[in-house]
């Protein structure tokens, strides 16, 4: 998960990283009362999470208050790079001598951890790495013992930094480990991380990227979601621990196993080739668990968006055996509807490996208007993008 701009500087206040003071304002009001609390020049910055902000205008100077509302009124509700502005950080202007760039990301190609220094801060790293690699200094941090000061000090020196700023860089940098360690971060970068004209050096912006997979020894990172850029689709599975992803087709998939499930996409979107270029609306993995209640939780979802003609559940029976997910299929159809009533849309089902024939066995029985078997994958893959072509 991505941050805000705001949200990464509370990261780093938190553990003690020098920012800048600043107040978020979503609307022109809120900006001039930023402005007004902070004093003296600001600047207000657009909130979003993609690179090329100031080119795109949605970094300005601001002198005072009045100033301020008029440069939020201007950025608020912009479009940059496809992100609409929502919110502005109003945050005191600094007086630059000099601007650097620090991170710590983690190195997927050696498993490990690697920290970053440069003195070419406030521009695009990748532009100093393409046109200046020599200006980039790298430093690899073991997992188990950290970035520690003399790591940073020597890291502060192999950037060529200035010598009287090697200190509180290393500072910085051992307290960005601490973001990066503590929060559960896979990147935590400064750019710029600027030196002041009284000689103190402070973080200017921040950019963190927080683990999902370790929300769940973080209580307080899901406050970090941006609810406005997040589908309600996908926010209402998010609360039924499901796991869902939103995609621009007609064709709802379920699936038990993720590699199941992209297969899955790949068949739909071939077969539906042949009927207008019909595609996957979804990908959702219901894992090894296809109890009644999550089925019921995920077909709700796919029937409710809609752009979905109709459903192809695929699943092939392993720990959870497919007369346990048929009958999980015909106790969600009942959870979801009420007597004499169906559906609506097409359900394709595809049934395969353990107790398969038991569980095609027990949808023939139940007879459930809209619910069609297939033996294949293809088969039913081609059915349900047909099935989703005529609907459409």
């Amino acid at each position: 998960m991505d941050l805000l701009e705001h949200q990464a500087q509370e990261l780093f206040a938190k553990h003690g990283v020098p920012v800048s003071r600043s107040r978020v304002a979503s609307t022109p009001d809120e900006a001039h009362a930023a402005a007004a609390e902070i004093g003296g020049r600001v600047v207000v910055k657009a909130q979003v999470k993609t690179g090329g902000r100031g080119k795109a205008g949605g970094v300005r100077l601001a002198d005072g208050p009045d100033a301020a509302r008029e440069v939020a009124t201007a950025i608020l509700g912009m479009d940059i790079k496809g992100h609409t502005v929502h919110e502005v950080l109003v945050t005191e202007a600094g007086d630059i001598a000099e601007e650097y760039y620090v991170s710590l990301l983690l190195d997927r190609s050696h498993r490990s951890f690697l920290a970053l220094a440069s003195r070419e801060g406030g521009v695009e790293i990748e532009q100093v790495a393409a046109e200046n690699p020599g200006a980039l200094a790298r430093l690899p941090v073991e997992p188990g013992t950290g970035l520690d000061r003399p790591q940073a000090l020597r890291l502060a020196a192999g950037a060529g930094l200035p010598d009287d700023v090697h200190e509180q860089v290393a500072g910085i940098l051992v307290r960005l480990w601490n973001v990066f360690r503590a929060e559960d971060a896979t990147l935590v970068e400064i750019n710029p991380l600027a030196r002041l004209a009284d000689g103190t050096v402070r973080a200017l912006d921040g950019k963190v990227t927080l683990d999902d997979n370790a929300r769940f020894r973080q209580p307080g990172h899901p406050q970090y979601v941006d609810v406005s850029a997040t589908d309600p689709l996908e926010s209402r599975a998010a609360e039924k621990n499901l796991n869902y992803v939103k995609l621009d087709g007609s064709v709802g998939v379920i699936g038990n196993g993720a590699g199941l499930v992209m297969s899955t996409l790949d068949v739909v979107a071939y077969a539906g080739e042949q009927f207008g270029g019909v595609r996957p609306a979804n990908f959702l993995d219901i894992g090894g668990g296809a109890s009644a209640q999550v089925m019921a939780d995920g077909l709700e979802i796919i029937l409710s968006d809609p752009g979905v003609r109709s459903v192809l559940v695929n699943v092939f029976g392993g720990i959870t055996a497919c007369d346990a997910v048929a009958d999980g299929i015909v106790q969600a159809i009942g959870l979801l509807t009420g007597p004499g009533e169906t559906i609506g849309k097409p359900v394709v089902v595809r049934l395969d490996g353990n107790n398969a024939t038991q569980g095609r066995k027990i949808l023939a029985e139940a007879a459930l208007p809209g619910v069609i078997s297939a033996d294949t994958m293809d088969g039913a893959a081609r059915l349900a993008a047909e099935l989703a072509g005529k609907g459409a």
